[in-house]
């Protein structure tokens, strides 16, 4: 059997807090009396500080709806494509999956199976045993039959209904239902990183009644025919604004080694979004709202002086990073690109943007992640140094703008902002600054989240991709820098109309070794060889460890994240409620 990851303790990261009651009347009149979330006003200085016991002891309480502001609403509901994380911070909590993941030692235990799954020795099948008892928000069973057609799906997808395969789970090739409570998963190739796919909320598993929909039927609009085995299930969207979960009061299959079993403790969680920022964190600072996600660093000193609780999860995975689309024309040369590196200088962005929650990132990968190689001599900070690469590449001649030209071309190059991470546009704005220090010319790409998606898609557009993903397993770096996954260079031959000779086929073949090393000790060393292709040619520059950073009233107790920083509210509950 190959050996998943040792099971060192049967440590428990939702043990739940408790704390005296608190007064909660109020803080959701905004709601109950029917404003419009944009009229809460913008908190001052003055707003009252949370003064709610802290002390964590006692029992849960059970009772109380919690409501959670989001910056961006939801768009997806397809448990493969809901990296976005207002749509992983939903199905995190209505879903259940196989097996779940220690956020804190990585190791896996079992959820919906009743024990790890067997294992061949070259990981090409995985047999898993099946829970009883466990039913779907519909009322149908969990089987060993429905099971498979969860993963028939996901590691397939569907190009007719436009259900793309998940992104981490590579080779894929059939399932085989050996029992009513027992299947069994069939690779082409290795696959060691499908146990640990089977416990991300990209692996929630569906009910048949939904796994019957289309691409459109997970969107916005049919949240409520969306049926899951979790401990909270859909049950009312207002579209672009909210979306109310209440508790199952049947769910009695949480991971057995949890010291929580049974019911959530709270009654439902209400998700909220608004893309004003100032009444998100209004709304959290004067107690109209109980929690938030993406408080924004100039903001912690003031959650922390007005007493609530704030909560940096790292989110171990790959850092906040830009990458340099090398099939552009001039981003083909090595010599620009390092320039450009040697320009930016990162220790300004996080000290003058961030906090010591943004760590400067020592290599590609976040320190807490599968994989990691720490990589912090490869960026320094030179600009002499980017100038003499630049004349050397032949961009000596500048214009009246003091932009660098050759042959009548100004070096002028578009980034997206990267809307889902922390202050990018104020990111870009200050590399804008220095990369005009060196005679190149940056414009950020304007535009909503579909603009961005859209734009990112093409060459011509966008040249530099802002962007970061989590995972915490090694596959990760499969999963952002693959031409069949994500694909933030455009490697793809078939995303542009470039000649064929301008892929770098060297990245998907590493990625692929990656992928198909069923060795734990060889899978490291594998991700160290993709991230010292990648370094040493120049194709990426990572700035800081992105967290996700949350604010809570202090009435808020036992709230958890899974391995990368998505909400976990099944052990959470609320002092005061009943």
């Amino acid at each position: 059997m190959t050996d998943l990851r040792p099971l060192a303790s049967a440590h428990d990261a939702r043990t739940s807090h408790a704390g005296r009651p608190s007064r909660t009347v109020g803080r959701r009149n905004f709601l109950s009396l029917g404003l419009g979330l944009g009229t809460i006003i913008t908190l001052s200085a003055c707003t009252p500080t949370d003064d709610a016991p802290l002390a964590d002891t006692g029992q849960p309480v059970k009772g109380g709806v919690l409501t959670y502001f989001e910056p961006q609403t939801w768009t997806l509901l397809y448990p493969p494509s809901v990296g976005f994380y207002p749509n992983g911070g939903i199905l995190n909590n209505i879903s259940a999956r196989l097996l779940w993941q220690d956020p804190t030692t990585l190791d896996l235990h079992p959820w919906l199976a009743t024990e790890l799954p067997e294992i061949n020795a070259d990981a090409t099948e995985f047999t898993f045993t099946i829970r009883d008892g466990v039913t779907y928000s519909d009322g149908s069973p969990l089987t060993a039959k429905n099971v498979a057609a969860n993963f028939d799906l996901f590691g397939k997808g569907d190009e007719a209904r436009t259900l793309p395969v998940s992104e981490q789970i590579s080779n894929y090739e059939r399932s085989e239902v050996l029992g009513e409570n027992r299947v069994r998963f069939h690779f082409s190739a290795p696959s060691p990183g499908f146990a640990q796919a089977t416990s991300t909320m990209n692996a929630g598993l569906l009910a048949d009644s939904t796994l019957a929909l289309d691409a459109e039927g997970f969107g916005p609009g049919g949240a409520t025919q969306i049926h899951t085995c979790g401990p909270f299930h859909i049950t009312e969207e207002t579209i672009g604004t909210k979306l109310s979960v209440r508790a199952r009061d049947d769910y009695d299959w949480a991971p057995p080694h949890l010291s929580h079993q049974g019911r959530a403790h709270l009654d439902g969680i209400d998700y909220l979004a608004n893309n004003e920022y100032s009444v998100r964190i209004g709304a959290v600072l004067s107690g109209q709202a109980d929690g938030v996600r993406d408080v924004q660093a100039p903001d912690e000193p003031r959650v922390k002086e007005q007493g609530l609780r704030l909560f940096a999860k790292a989110t171990n995975g790959i850092n906040n990073s830009i990458n340099f689309r090398f099939r552009h024309e001039l981003l083909a040369d090595l010599k620009v690109r390092q320039a450009i590196i040697a320009a930016i200088d990162r220790q300004e962005i996080v000290d003058k943007l961030f906090t010591p929650n943004y760590p400067l990132a020592t290599g590609l990968l976040a320190k807490g992640a599968m994989g990691y190689k720490d990589q912090s001599d490869s960026w320094v900070h030179n600009p002499d140094e980017a100038n003499s690469l630049l004349d050397e590449a032949g961009w000596g001649e500048r214009n009246g703008q003091g932009f660098r030209t050759k042959d009548g071309q100004v070096l002028a190059l578009v980034v997206n902002i990267a809307l889902p991470q922390p202050r990018s546009n104020e990111v870009q704005t200050l590399i804008q600054q220095q990369l005009r220090r060196v005679g190149v010319r940056l414009s950020i790409n304007p535009g909503d989240q579909s603009k961005q998606t859209l734009d990112a898609l093409d060459l011509e557009t966008v040249q530099i991709y802002h962007s970061m993903v989590a995972r915490a397993d090694f596959d990760n770096l499969r999963s952002n820098y693959s031409s069949v996954n994500r694909d933030v260079f455009l490697n793809g031959k078939d995303r542009t109309d470039a000649d064929e000779e301008s892929i770098d086929p060297e990245i998907d073949r590493l990625l692929d070794a990656l992928a198909s090393e069923p060795v734990t000790e060889k899978r490291q060393k594998a991700a160290e060889k993709v991230q010292d292709y990648l370094v040493d040619n120049a194709y990426v520059l990572p700035f800081f460890e992105e967290p996700q950073v949350f604010a809570f009233r202090r009435h808020v107790h036992g709230f958890a994240t899974e391995p990368v920083g998505r909400p976990d509210f099944y052990s959470a509950w609320l002092a005061g409620e009943k």
